[in-house]
């Protein structure tokens, strides 16, 4: 079962959220809260069928768009990035905000549905995984969380590129699935600068207490695996924990092997889908 709604996050925004699960009479369900990544939806590519896929297995899980992740959000199920006005406002602060106000909606729906929200964990996809570890690190409320392709820092500009950003006042990066220029203003990196510690991920990987599976692909041309390698070995640092593991996948990429429009699943897509219902039942 699919459900859609509309929430107003913190700053009055719209937040488009997709909840996902089964009736079930075996008690409450585990619970998945998914984060995409830059220039990605909700809707994109493979999510929709990995969600399902893990769903299938009785837990619920929660998929949303960020509130400035340039896709009308006013909209059911969208699929088109028809305001990039928005997107280029967005910060990594932002998402972080809309985030918690996720949870914070999930906490207060949680009589309504069958999900156990004291058993909820947090994955992200690319830049999602980097959100999904600095919320990870300041919320008590996340009892386990799951990396996919997830970068090591947000700030991943050289030097001429943010000499040119700043004085420009924005960068545009060229979707080339979409051939669409989408603008990014400075306050993204003003918002870096400003919030340097809390924005922070290898330093909120250290302060994880709950367990963490982190994957990756060794063909990844987007987010190379060392980024990975990072986050493992800062995950392990805290007290001599061994409660952070390491998959990574071989022969496949960015996003497992699919692509959107989705056309299929791949071996890769399945043993993510694998790895992560068995963390989550672990």
């Amino acid at each position: 079962m699919i459900k859609n709604f509309k929430i107003k996050n913190s700053s009055g925004d719209t937040l488009n959220i997709d909840l996902r699960y089964t009736e079930s009479n075996k008690g409450k369900l585990p619970l998945l809260v998914f984060c995409h990544g830059f220039k990605g939806f909700k809707d994109w590519g493979c999510f929709p069928y990995m969600l399902d896929s893990i769903s299938a297995n009785n837990i619920c899980c929660v998929s949303f768009n960020f509130s400035f992740n340039g896709v009308d959000n006013e909209k059911d199920n969208p699929a088109l990035f028809d305001k990039l006005d928005l997107f280029a406002k967005n910060t990594f602060s932002r998402e972080l905000d809309d985030l918690g106000d996720v949870i914070d909606w999930l906490e207060s729906e949680q009589k309504n549905y069958n999900y156990d929200f004291n058993n909820l964990t947090l994955a992200g996809h690319s830049r999602g995984g980097g959100i999904a570890i600095l919320k990870t690190a300041e919320d008590s409320r996340i009892k386990k969380m799951i990396t996919l392709a997830s970068v090591a820092e947000f700030n991943r500009y050289g030097e001429e590129t943010l000499k040119r950003w700043k004085e420009e006042g924005f960068i545009e990066a060229l979707n080339t699935r979409t051939r669409q220029k989408m603008r990014m203003n400075y306050t993204l990196i003003e918002d870096l600068e400003k919030n340097r510690e809390r924005l922070s991920i290898v330093n909120a990987m250290k302060r994880i207490k709950v367990p963490a599976l982190i994957i990756h692909g060794k063909e990844d041309l987007a987010v190379d695996y060392s980024d990975a390698e990072v986050l493992f070995e800062a995950g392990s640092k805290k007290f001599l924990s061994d409660s952070t593991t390491l998959k990574l996948y071989e022969k496949t990429g960015h996003t497992f092997g699919a692509v959107h429009p989705f056309a299929g699943t791949t071996k890769a897509l399945e043993n993510v889908i694998r790895d992560i219902v068995s963390f989550i039942k672990k």
